[in-house]
């Protein structure tokens, strides 16, 4: 049985979710590094999901944006949130993270069922925090996030060739629709 079919009950936009069931996948993928330096208040607050790779679990959702708080605990919440436009409704996931090394490493376990964590990787990252590359514990899961709803063209073809140096499949990149217009009552970055 697959692991989707199994899921039923839960959001579907619960980010990270089929791959933190495989045995702990809190990894990197192989020839990656981590951000270095990392400031976890830097990075705290909304991020919009400007392209990713394609997942069942974020399939026809736009206006994809992920908040990240602190926890009374030392981690980190998570609310995920996207809009699926064919349904015409909003799709909420909540989960948390945690540092997998030094908080000064852009690596975490993220996880929204329980026990079951996987790899938040942020491999790049500028110095402003306005832009990130994010990778799960593979080169299946790729995120390119920003501050705002929009990328300039040159950042994002920047990311996107550091990507492909580092062997993510980037012709597969779903460019995500963050238009006001089609978003309906997303608030912007302020």
């Amino acid at each position: 049985m697959a692991i989707a079919t199994q899921l039923p009950t839960f959001p579907r936009l619960t980010w990270l979710a089929p791959f933190s069931f495989l045995a702990g996948c809190t990894g990197i993928p192989d020839g990656t590094q981590a951000v270095a330096d990392f400031r976890l208040e830097n990075y705290l607050g909304r991020w919009y999901e400007i392209a990713r790779l394609p997942h069942s679990f974020e399939k026809g959702l736009s206006c994809v944006t992920a908040t990240y708080s602190r926890r009374e605990d030392g981690g980190i919440n998570i609310v995920n949130r996207g809009y699926n436009l064919e349904e015409g409704k909003w799709e909420v996931a909540e989960g948390k993270a945690y540092f997998t090394e030094n908080p000064n490493v852009g690596r975490l376990k993220v996880s929204f069922f329980g026990p079951f964590y996987a790899g938040y990787n942020i491999l790049k990252l500028d110095g402003d925090y306005r832009h990130a590359l994010v990778a799960g514990p593979d080169r299946d899961y790729l995120w390119i996030l920003a501050r705002e709803p929009s990328l300039d063209e040159r950042t994002y073809r920047s990311l996107v060739s550091l990507a492909r140096e580092l062997a993510f499949p980037v012709d597969a990149l779903i460019r995500v629709e963050q238009r006001p217009a089609i978003c309906p009552g997303q608030r912007q970055a302020g």
